[in-house]
């Protein structure tokens, strides 16, 4: 079984994410997207299959967002995917592929509804918050 994470080791979020994939048992493909960003084709496939709008998946902070004026609705979809490839700081993460799905997992804990081995045990984000406490239940 093949698990994919679109990774990106300085965000909390993405080290969470993966912490997780792991403790379910599985060893992701881990691409550090802002190293090797997705082709045209693939961001696409990625965006349809979360099923976003090309803004959604756009991150503000941390980017280029308001030099470029992407909060301005006269971008279409295809040009905000260009500002994504020219500027892959700009695709929001992490986004994790399994046989179950795609999701953009923030959360981080959001990856647990597309992992074919759910029941981790208890897990703990980066920061001390307790996503599965210590009887294996979710705390929402």
């Amino acid at each position: 079984m093949t698990i994919t994470i679109y990774h990106n080791p300085e965000c909390g979020t993405s080290r969470n994410t993966l912490a997780i994939i792991r403790q379910s048992g599985e060893e992701p493909e881990v691409i550090e997207y802002l190293k090797t960003p997705p082709l045209r084709e693939k961001l696409v496939e990625l965006i349809t299959a979360i099923g976003m709008k090309p803004r959604e998946l756009l991150r503000e902070k941390g980017t280029p967002y308001a030099e470029l004026g992407l909060g301005d609705p006269k971008w279409s979809d295809d040009q905000l995917i260009d500002f994504m490839l020219a500027h892959p700081i700009l695709i929001n993460r992490p986004i994790v592929v399994t046989p179950l799905g795609v999701r953009l997992a923030r959360p981080s804990e959001a990856v647990l509804d597309i992992l074919p081995n759910p029941d981790i045990g208890p897990f703990t984000k980066e920061d001390g918050e307790v996503v599965i406490d210590a009887e294996g239940k979710r705390v929402r």
